[in-house]
């Protein structure tokens, strides 16, 4: 202990209130590291110099934690999110020993004391920062500001920039100087020796332990699609009707009571209508515009929730989702919104007041038509209840494809400024064409919810359907005549998609049975890539010709 009694520690100058050096038997380091230590062998490691909670902390500058190769996945979820959203610190895996002559530490940090220092360093609130926690601090140019909020601290001021860099540029859990991403392919998570695993069981550390219940790549997109949504939490799944799925069968109790809508993807519908019964759930399904039939459902059943899409599928019909969120949560019930039309950059559902939203990730957030995914953000109450249920039940998202995910949203600001603009645009130019005799699109005066669309969404999305003036035969010959787009069951991506719900969704349907749900055999819903309008316009109108 002789050799580095003389190196200062860091305590708070009452005058300056900077942190500035103090001699003590702790040790500090300058670069080269040198490492925190105790004076007894055995002892804990303590974080050098208590920091007074009453003193903002400024000039903290240079400073850098190092941790075991292990300590990401012991890592709380609150450690993580101050690690994935707050810009202030990097952390980085150090070659530990008991033995290491150099690190001058006795032993590896247990996985408790790593968290509680990582939640308190990263966050930088003073009021967390106390001794007793075993870590060791480096100068490496990082400059540590006064704690504060997220929505202050952060450099990044739009959700252009939080698509490209949230999870990422403001530090994720995996250990790297890649700007991109590394796909972590592990199908487990091993513990160094009985003792960690016994702590992980007991709490006192945590671990993805499996690769059904966690992966550091699928995190990255957890934290990006939270930043955009300004969610507490997210959870990713192998698809959007996994994500609905999984959300209905955890926060619905058996006998429970749901209210949705009648324009909704149809297997959403097909789930609810034949699959929730058999747990005695039971359903209300009412106009997207009809508050009236909300509020009395509600009244004469114990409603446990409201989803919904806004825009539904295929009719683009918009709920008042702040409406709605008022009158379904005097009654005890949560509201969940299926954004998977509006994407997080054109519709903030939970800032409207909707307790959980939900997209079909394949869609617009990958946007490249390469991957299935969907993702329920929300609270981190009823994420986790979510969690646990999908923990048991599976449809995990691979590793590799959340890479894609995260690939496909670093554009994803830019595809959907393109697709609203070109949707909205050829919706017009539809509209007053004699051989359309309806669209359906939000962005038109037109539109029953036009105006509620106007204040609730930035944007109106990139599809758009409408209705052929003709018969099924004539709207066929319309969809072949058409060069640039493909004939498929999807939408959102950088390709341009055309589809006959008639025969794409219902064609197992006779014709009366399609009527019921508004499906008629003349209706098209296109999806807008991010072509050239000119060459959309183009080969629209003359498809639209050849009929």
């Amino acid at each position: 202990m002789s050799s580095i009694s003389s190196q200062p520690r860091f305590v708070t100058n009452p005058k300056s209130r900077k942190l500035e050096p103090h001699h003590s038997p702790m040790a500090v380091c300058s670069y080269p590291p040198r490492v925190f230590t105790s004076s007894q062998p055995g002892t804990r490691p303590r974080l050098s110099g208590r920091v007074d909670p009453t003193v903002p902390v400024h000039g903290l500058s240079s400073l850098i934690l190092r941790f075991p190769p292990n300590f990401v996945r012991q890592l709380s979820t609150k450690a993580r999110r101050n690690c994935s959203n707050i810009g202030v610190a990097q952390i980085v895996a150090a070659s530990w020993s008991n033995n290491n002559p150099n690190s001058g530490v006795s032993a590896a940090p247990s996985a408790t004391a790593v968290d509680a220092a990582a939640t308190a360093a990263i966050s930088v609130d003073p009021a967390q920062i106390s001794g007793g926690d075993e870590v060791a601090v480096f100068e490496n140019g990082v400059q540590l500001g006064e704690a504060l909020p997220l929505k202050e601290a952060s450099f990044l001021s739009s959700d252009g920039s939080l698509a490209i860099h949230a999870g990422e540029r403001l530090g994720r859990g995996i250990v790297t100087d890649a700007i991109t991403t590394p796909v972590v392919n592990t199908s487990a998570y091993f513990f160094k020796k009985t003792a960690d695993l016994i702590d992980f069981k007991e709490k006192r550390a945590t671990s993805f332990e499996y690769g059904r219940y966690g992966n550091p790549t699928t995190v990255v997109v957890e934290e990006k699609i939270s930043a955009l949504e300004g969610a507490e939490s997210t959870m990713i799944l192998a698809s959007g009707m996994c994500a609905c799925t999984v959300m209905l069968m955890a926060l619905v109790p058996a006998g429970g009571y749901i209210v949705t809508t009648t324009d909704c993807y149809r297997k959403t519908r097909i789930f609810i209508e034949t699959i929730l019964p058999k747990m005695g759930i039971t359903a209300t399904i009412i106009d997207p515009a009809d508050v009236g039939a909300l509020e009395t459902a509600l009244d004469e059943h114990k409603v446990s929730l409201f989803f919904t899409e806004s825009p539904t599928n295929p009719f683009l019909r918009c709920v008042d989702i702040k409406l709605v969120s008022e009158l379904c949560h005097k009654k005890g019930a949560l509201v969940c919104i299926d954004g998977t039309f509006a994407t997080p950059l054109n519709q903030k559902a939970l800032a409207l007041g909707a307790d959980l939203v939900v997209h079909s990730a394949t869609k617009f957030i990958g946007g490249h038509n390469d991957v299935l995914a969907g993702c329920i953000s929300g609270s981190m109450k009823l994420i986790s209840e979510i969690r646990t249920l999908h923990h048991v039940l599976g449809g995990a998202l691979n590793p590799n494809a959340a890479y894609l995910i995260i690939r496909g949203m670093k554009t994803l600001h830019l595809r959907v400024q393109q697709q609203n603009s070109t949707a909205l645009r050829m919706a017009k130019i539809l509209e007053a064409h004699p051989k359309v005799a309806h669209v359906y699109y939000p962005g038109l005066p037109s539109h029953p919810e036009h105006q509620l669309a106007k204040r609730q969404m930035t944007g109106f999305g990139g599809v758009v359907s409408f209705e052929i003036d003709g018969d099924l035969m004539r709207t066929i010959k319309f969809v072949d005549a058409l060069k640039i787009p493909y004939i498929a069951p999807s939408f959102g991506g950088c390709e341009s998609i055309v589809d006959q719900p008639a025969i794409m969704s219902y064609w197992d349907l006779s014709q009366p049975d399609r009527i019921k749900y508004g499906i008629k055999d003349n209706l098209v819903r296109f999806s807008f890539g991010v072509e050239d309008f000119e060459d959309l316009k183009a080969d629209i109108l003359q498809a639209l010709e050849t009929i």
